[in-house]
Order: C-alpha cells, then sequence, then structure tokens
C-alpha cells in the first residue's frame, strides 16, 4: 500500500517503488520511477530525483548570458586544446561573438539573429571561410549550453555558408625552372629552404621551425615533429601582442617522416657544414630563427628580383604535390608524405593536374577510340 500522500508502493515483487511528476505535455503528466529495497530508500531515491529536477528547471528559467556561457565553454578547452587553436578561438570570440551576442541571454538569441549575424560578417568583406569558423564557434557555444541544461533557440543549421573552392595557384613548369635558376644562381640558407619546400611539400611553419637534428643522413629521412607560428600573447604583462609559438604541427598525422630525394640529399650534405644539431635550418643557429612571416617576406622578394609572378609561400607545397601526380606518384604515399589524414584531402585541396597532363591522358584512348569507332 502506498504511504499517504507520498506515491511510493511496494510492489508485488517486494520492492518499493516511488512516482513523481516529471513534467506536464498536452496537459497530461509525464511520471518518472524509482525503485528501492526498502521505503526509505525508496523515498530517497524520489526526493534525490525531484531535487534534480528543481535543478534543471531552475537552470531552464534563468538562462546566462551568452559572454558567460562562452567563457565557461573556453576554460573547459584549455586543458585539451593547443595554444595556437585557443588563441584563434578567443580571436573570433573577442572580435565578433561576444560584441553581437555577449549581453545576450542563450535563450534569447533565435535564427533570425544568427542569419544576420552571419550577413553583418559578409558585409565587412570576410571571406566564407572565416565566417563559417566562427559559425562554428557559435554552434560549440549552443552545444554547451544544452548539455548544462539551458534553453537555446536557434538550431545548429539554421545558416548554411556556402563556402566556394579557390583556385589555388601553382608554378607551371617554366615558372619553377625560372625559380630554381635564380636560386642556384643567388643561394643562400633561403633559396635552400625554398627549395626544401618545392621538393618536399614542406608547410611553411613546419620549415621555419626545422633543426639540423630533424635531417637524419644516414637513413636519408626529415622528420617533421614541430611548427612555428606567431600567435596573440595572452600574457597581458608582456608589451607584445602576439608572440612565436613553437610546437606539434597542426594533427597527428602532420608528425611525419619525409624521405629525401637523392639531389636534395647531396644539397644537404653540402649545406650541412659545422652547422650545430640544434641549428635552425634556415638561421644556421641555436638562438635565432627566421619566422614564417619574415620568410614569406623574403620569398616574396626573391620572386619579385627573379621577374616571376607573385605567388605565396605555400604554393610551393601545391606545386609540390601536382608534380608527384603527373609523374605517377602513388597518391597514398603522397598523402602521408604531406601529412594528411586521408588521400581526399590530398586529391581535392592540392592536386591540381595541368592542362597537358590532362591532354595526355585523354591521348591514350586515341587507340582505343580508332579501332573500337572508326574500325582501323
Amino acid at each position: 500500500m502506498p504511504r499517504k500522500g507520498e506515491n511510493i508502493f511496494k510492489r508485488k515483487d517486494g520492492r518499493w517503488e516511488g512516482r513523481y511528476i516529471k513534467k506536464h505535455e498536452n496537459g497530461k503528466a509525464i511520471y518518472g520511477y524509482v525503485f528501492g529495497k526498502t521505503y526509505a530508500e525508496a523515498k530517497k531515491k524520489k526526493s534525490d530525483a525531484l531535487s534534480r529536477l528543481s535543478q534543471v528547471e531552475q537552470k531552464a528559467k534563468i538562462s546566462p548570458l551568452v559572454k558567460d556561457i562562452a567563457k565557461q565553454w573556453f576554460n573547459e578547452l584549455k586543458a585539451i586544446r593547443k595554444k595556437s587553436t585557443l588563441s584563434k578561438y578567443e580571436t573570433q570570440l573577442r572580435k565578433y561573438v561576444i560584441p553581437a551576442f555577449g549581453n545576450k541571454r542563450i535563450d534569447e538569441i533565435t535564427n533570425e539573429n544568427i542569419a544576420t549575424f552571419c550577413h553583418n560578417l559578409f558585409e565587412k568583406n570576410l571571406a566564407p571561410k572565416t565566417v563559417s569558423d566562427i559559425l562554428s564557434r557559435i554552434k560549440s557555444i549552443r552545444k554547451f549550453a544544452l548539455l548544462q541544461n539551458y534553453q537555446v533557440k536557434f538550431v545548429s543549421n539554421c545558416v548554411k555558408i556556402p563556402c566556394k573552392t579557390q583556385k589555388i595557384r601553382i608554378l607551371s613548369l617554366e615558372e619553377e625552372k625560372k625559380l630554381i635558376g635564380y636560386l642556384k644562381e643567388n643561394f643562400s640558407l633561403t633559396a635552400f629552404g625554398i627549395l626544401l619546400s618545392l621538393f618536399t611539400g614542406i608547410r611553411i611553419g613546419e620549415l621555419c621551425a626545422l633543426k639540423w637534428s630533424n635531417i637524419f643522413f644516414k637513413e636519408r629521412e626529415i622528420h617533421v615533429i614541430s611548427t612555428m607560428q606567431r600567435i596573440r600573447n595572452s600574457d597581458n604583462s608582456l608589451k607584445s601582442k602576439t608572440v612565436i609559438e613553437i610546437g606539434e604541427p597542426k594533427s597527428p598525422c602532420s608528425i611525419r617522416t619525409i624521405p629525401i630525394p637523392d639531389d636534395l640529399m647531396d644539397l644537404m650534405r653540402k649545406m650541412r657544414g659545422n652547422y650545430s644539431d640544434e641549428a635552425y635550418l634556415l638561421s644556421g643557429s641555436e638562438n635565432y630563427f627566421i619566422e614564417p612571416r619574415t620568410m614569406e617576406n623574403r620569398f616574396k622578394s626573391i620572386l619579385k628580383k627573379s621577374g616571376s609572378k607573385n605567388i605565396n609561400f605555400h604554393a610551393l607545397r601545391h606545386t609540390f604535390a601536382t608534380r608527384c601526380v603527373e609523374v605517377g606518384f602513388d597518391v597514398k604515399s603522397l598523402s602521408e608524405i604531406l601529412g594528411h589524414a586521408n588521400v581526399n584531402i590530398t586529391l581535392n585541396r592540392y592536386v591540381h593536374p595541368s592542362l597537358q597532363l590532362k591532354r595526355e591522358n585523354m591521348n591514350k584512348l586515341s587507340n582505343l577510340f580508332a579501332v573500337k569507332i572508326l574500325g582501323s
């Protein structure tokens, strides 16, 4: 029998069952249930369930400001994200998300608010990729708020950002030959670094962080284990707004071993000289390094002096990948050399067959066409 007014019953199987109202839907009560071996145990479980329910309802009633829930979300990431990633997220929150939504409650934000926000970002001439990244931060905050049992009105897919694929610039064979000729005539550590990127596809940040200890001459390999980038300074006690961060590459797949081609190996042996193992390749010093921004500027200057068209340093990586495909390189091997998670990234983002290669492939069908169509 139930204890009076408590909705706790003794079941036929000997257990005690406690029943309580979880919520109302369409005018009907939706019940929750707890069970215990004794009346006291069932009563305590019911009391605990009602207490948790009350806390959930209280949270739902008092939604936090976006700036507060964003701060909680960001603080939880600090233990699991790289400094460079945290710096990127912090900048997106500080420059875009907080000014737009910071002083609004999370349950006040609507789908229309998000759509207007994205439209305004495009009005500021931000690239689709940038807008998409900022929107991803808002989606993450939304998910975090829901996990904390706060009410959220807008849905995660309320806005779709049309990301257009930009045509990637690579060096033509003539441009590549012209650049290599200039680098050979005006050889330096910087020229050596450019050639290294052109013939291994190494990223500019990885190149700048490369030391002679990462070159294994006996095995004829380069071990890529770190990258260099300039990020926003989170230490307010320092005057500089940005600092150089040297850490692990962008993903686990980017930690990799790159076999060194024979000609490049011969050049490396000539360059090795008396540099210490801990000296940076681009500076020849243990205490001084060339940062990516400086390397990019030096590359631009070399292009100008050599009479080549203006491209960014990353185009060397695209050029390397394209040349590898043109000579019949195994795509899986190429993907691992570039440090990609899968071959689709390699094929879709970095491989750009030339018109000449397309023409050669089409001409392979000539004999088949003659036999099947013309009957010759």
